[in-house]
């Protein structure tokens, strides 16, 4: 079974991955406000008096100001950095399940994990992935990627809608 396939083509997985890459957007853009807002600050320091109380309470600003920012920044990436590795978590599970299930319905005792990506030569590190391949060959028709897909769409659908009448 091809896990990395079933990772990039999965629909309900894809939207999920898609919803955390449009709030990291969003960050991006608050973020950039935030850093314009901090130029600002810097620009005004230069008006004052080096030494002179305004120039000493803005110079603290701006220091409070950056502190701040990079620790917003650092808190929002392993926010998001997390929720992509529950998402990824969490579908490995769905996809076990649905590997179980079919195994057990085909009476299958061995499911391989395999990549079916072609080798790329103008890819470098296609050619690496490929060479390092486990699997050599394989039958097309033992392949249960379809029928993970399949199921995914059915659990990830379901599990869809329990969220929205929530």
């Amino acid at each position: 079974m091809d896990v990395a396939y079933i990772f990039k083509n999965n629909e309900g997985i894809k939207a999920q991955v898609k919803q955390v890459e449009q709030n990291l957007k969003e960050f991006d853009t608050e973020l950039q406000g935030k850093r314009n807002e901090l130029k600002a600050a810097a620009e005004k320091l230069k008006t004052f008096q080096p030494g002179s109380p305004e120039y000493t309470a803005q110079e603290e600003r701006v220091a409070s100001m950056e502190s701040k920012l990079r620790l917003d920044m650092a808190r929002k990436r392993k926010e998001l950095a997390d929720r992509e590795a529950k998402i990824y978590y969490d579908n490995y599970q769905h996809i076990a399940a649905g590997v179980k299930v079919l195994a057990q319905h085909y009476k299958i005792n061995l499911v391989l994990r395999y990549n079916s990506e072609d080798m790329d030569l103008e890819k470098g590190e296609s050619v690496i992935r490929g060479v390092m391949k486990n699997i050599v060959y394989h039958d097309e028709a033992l392949d249960m990627t379809p029928g993970v897909m399949q199921y995914l769409d059915k659990v990830l659908v379901a599990g869809g809608q329990a969220a929205a009448r929530k």
